[in-house]
């Protein structure tokens, strides 16, 4: 066994979020028949947001939330904890995509931020927030560009973004692989993302909404004059109106399985860091940061000195699987381990108490798409891409828009990200041979100076994201 694989032996195979002691039992399980106005079909931030939302935009519904695990359990309290402003997945990607709209996006993506901390004080909830700022850091020469032009357009969209040369940018985190950064000081916050999800929950019922875990919804009958009927794992449920928050797990509408596909990330996190450790970081303020390669990684420190590292692999299995046997990935680890020394070689010796995998649901353009179906009583939205704790918020008024729960915002409905969807990916087994071929490309342009291949520069040509 090698160093780097030592690292992580003892590791247990959970999050780290998942082992605080603030994790709640798991709640009642639907049984027999029950009736609501609307039925929200999922328990991480989208479903925990629309129901909330839902009751805080009409509290006179009766609003029933059904979780096929536990809350927060899935992609939800497995993530990075990274709660960022940017609803278009990065301000490039958005104006690549929706560029007469990204001053309205960009208004209501800060607006959702601001929202989502004004909640966490209105309701209690103590989910470990710091509003930091995310650091993009360049650690070869070929992606300072990238950054320069992202700092030109965020400029253009009134953000205060601060370009950093590498002796700056390893003033704020000492990394010797650092050759330059751009730190948006305040469009992110770190937080506790299980302790969110747990919190949203416990305001979910304090406004009266009624929350069953352990129930698998199997279908969703269409409604027949006027009621929807979800036969579930131990029961069923007539709503009349119905809101889909299922994330990367198979769709119960058919139509949203063309736009959206399981991917595996995975992280690690450390063991405490001492005072000394700390110190031989800098890392002062705290911020999330992110590299710019197309093979990225994403850390973080957490309340306790950790550091939260994952990213890199994102991998996706033939017929769109998902089990829990995939959650565990020993190359990946090892990769991860590795390039952990590599950009803190000053910490050699640290291990790794937690490893884990999960997957998250993603689309074509990156961020997420929206619809409904039977005559507007039916909504759902999906596609984060891995930047979901911040916009499925935004993704939740959304859903309510859609089937008619009062106080819409009107400026939603002109969105063009709103009103279009991704590009669909391919049926089996063209769908894996795209993937794994954009997989491939991007870790050779990684090795290549950033140089993309011909398929890579394909899907740049047809807007099909997969940029660095």
């Amino acid at each position: 066994m090698s160093a780097v694989q030592a690292a992580f032996a003892d590791a247990e195979p959970v999050p780290v979020w998942a082992a605080d002691p603030a994790r709640p039992e798991a709640g009642p399980a639907l049984t027999g028949s029950q009736a609501c106005d609307l039925a929200v079909v999922g328990g991480g931030y989208s479903g925990l947001w629309a129901a909330l939302r839902a009751k805080e935009r009409d509290p006179s519904l009766d609003v029933v939330l059904v979780e096929a695990g536990q809350v927060g359990a899935a992609a939800s309290g497995r993530n990075g904890g990274f709660c960022a402003a940017s609803l278009t997945h990065g301000v490039l990607n958005g104006m690549a995509r929706w560029p007469g709209d990204m001053y309205e996006l960009e208004r209501l993506g800060w607006e959702n931020l601001g929202a989502i901390g004004e909640t966490l004080v209105r309701y209690g909830i103590d989910a470990e927030w710091e509003v930091t700022g995310r650091l993009s850091v360049a650690t070869e020469e070929w992606q300072l560009p990238d950054l320069a032009e992202e700092a030109e357009v965020a400029f253009e969209l009134g953000w205060q973004p601060m370009t950093l040369s590498a002796e700056a940018v390893r003033a704020e985190v000492g990394s010797p692989t650092y050759v330059g950064g751009l730190w948006d000081r305040e469009g992110t916050a770190m937080l506790h993302p299980a302790k969110l999800a747990w919190g949203l929950a416990e305001a979910c019922r304090s406004l009266g909404v009624r929350i069953f875990e352990s129930t698998r919804v199997l279908d969703v009958a269409p409604p027949s004059p006027s009621l929807f009927r979800l036969s579930t794992s131990h029961g069923s449920l007539t709503a009349h109106r119905v809101v889909l928050g299922t994330g990367p797990f198979p769709p119960l509408l058919k139509r949203h399985r063309r736009y959206m596909v399981p991917v595996y990330d995975y992280a690690m996190a450390t063991e405490p860091l001492s005072a000394a450790q700390l110190d031989s970081l800098g890392w002062r303020h705290r911020q999330g940061v992110s590299d710019h390669a197309n093979q990225f990684h994403y850390y973080r420190l957490t309340a306790d000195n950790r550091i939260v590292w994952g990213g890199h692999d994102a991998v996706y299995h033939f017929g769109s699987r998902i089990r829990p046997g995939l959650e565990w990935r020993d190359a990946t680890f090892t990769a991860l381990a590795q390039n952990f020394f590599t950009t803190f070689p000053q910490l050699e010796g640290l291990r790794f108490t937690h490893a884990w995998g999960g997957v998250v649901d993603s689309s074509t353009r990156l961020c997420a798409f929206f619809g409904s179906a039977h005559e507007g009583r039916l909504a759902y939205a999906a596609g984060y891409t891995g930047l979901g704790v911040g916009a499925t918020r935004f993704g939740a008024d959304v859903m309510l828009d859609l089937i008619g729960v009062p106080q819409a915002d009107p400026s939603r409905a002109r969105l063009g990200m709103v009103g279009s969807k991704p590009f669909p990916f391919p049926p089996e087994p063209l769908r894996y041979g795209a993937i794994e071929l954009t997989r491939r490309g991007m870790a050779r342009a990684d090795r290549n100076e950033g140089r993309r291949g011909l398929w890579l520069r394909a899907l740049d040509r047809y807007g099909l994201g997969f940029t660095a």
